[in-house]
């Protein structure tokens, strides 16, 4: 186990000591904040108003920017799901490219061992970062209003950042097994980083685009999470909205509100529910975690 323990915590140091790695992993993420700040929090308050249909005397504006502050926080988190785990990957291409690991396997430190080593430190890395986004976040939201979350609230969005980072990085760390080079896992990851606002939603809502469009982006972990933390973060504002209506929309506008956003995944014309996305998320990162383990070795033979 100290072997193990060890060689997780210098993929950790790798990371965490590396300055650009760290800002280049959380790029995509501050464009969204830059981005919201240029326009995109006048788009959504537009769409959110544009859904209210009369109801502007019984909703606020300020709970209209606790609900568009809220949207963009979920979509920083989504994009730092998808970046920070994979830049933390590359380190399995780079101890490849660089011959480290012949050295590493020719340690006595076992495959499996070796392998849940990169997948361990890679997910302590996307869960420390995104936690570390997501208590920011709260802390700056909360001096701008009420979100109305409960302390169950809180725990479950922590929770959700952890099931994120496990799924992310186990389906990124089977990508990653079959770079050769690093050249080659830096231009995936700029491929990667452009696409990552779009396919959570972050730049524009993913219930705009067509059903093919939206079942690709629900094929990432990533954008089941988003949603999932959507729902969660969320919550209290809408609840406390819905009840300030009082009924008189019989709920339309909380629901206009959460099919505009995607508040639940939506795939080739399913509608997943809250577990039905934790399930697949799950069943994912297992299924890719005992993959890697087979290409690993497979990969890795020496």
């Amino acid at each position: 186990m100290k072997d193990f323990l060890g060689f997780t915590r210098r993929n950790l140091i790798i990371y965490f000591k590396d300055i650009l790695a760290i800002f280049f992993s959380l790029l995509t993420s501050i464009i969204v904040f830059v981005l919201y700040l240029l326009f995109l929090k006048g788009t959504f308050v537009d769409a959110l108003e544009a859904t209210m249909n009369g109801l502007e005397n019984f909703v606020s504006g300020g709970d209209i920017d606790m609900l568009a502050n809220g949207i963009l926080l979920t979509g920083i988190l989504g994009t730092a799901m998808i970046t920070v785990p994979y830049t933390c990957l590359q380190t399995i291409v780079k101890d490849r490219e660089s011959g480290v690991d012949s050295d590493i396997c020719a340690t006595p430190l076992k495959r499996w061992k070796i392998i849940l080593s990169y997948f361990t430190a890679s997910t302590l890395c996307s869960f420390i970062m995104t936690s570390l986004i997501l208590t920011v976040g709260l802390v700056v939201i909360g001096s701008m209003g009420d979100l109305h979350l409960s302390i169950g609230s809180y725990i479950a969005a922590y929770g959700m950042m952890f099931l994120g980072s496990v799924s992310s990085t186990a389906l990124f760390m089977l990508i990653m097994l079959f770079f050769k080079t690093s050249s080659t896992s830096t231009a995936f990851f700029g491929i990667l980083s452009a696409a990552a606002g779009f396919v959570i939603g972050a730049y524009i809502p993913l219930s705009q685009f067509s059903d093919g469009v939206q079942g690709f982006c629900n094929l990432f972990p990533a954008t089941h999470i988003t949603s999932l933390i959507r729902n969660i973060l969320l919550s209290g504002i809408t609840e406390s909205i819905d009840s300030s209506i009082g009924g008189v929309d019989n709920g339309a506008f909380i629901t206009a509100v959460k099919d505009t956003f995607s508040f639940n995944a939506h795939a080739f014309g399913t509608s997943f529910s809250g577990m039905n996305s934790v399930l697949y998320v799950g069943i994912l990162a297992l299924v890719c975690v005992a993959a890697m383990m087979v290409v690993y070795s497979k990969t890795y033979k020496k």
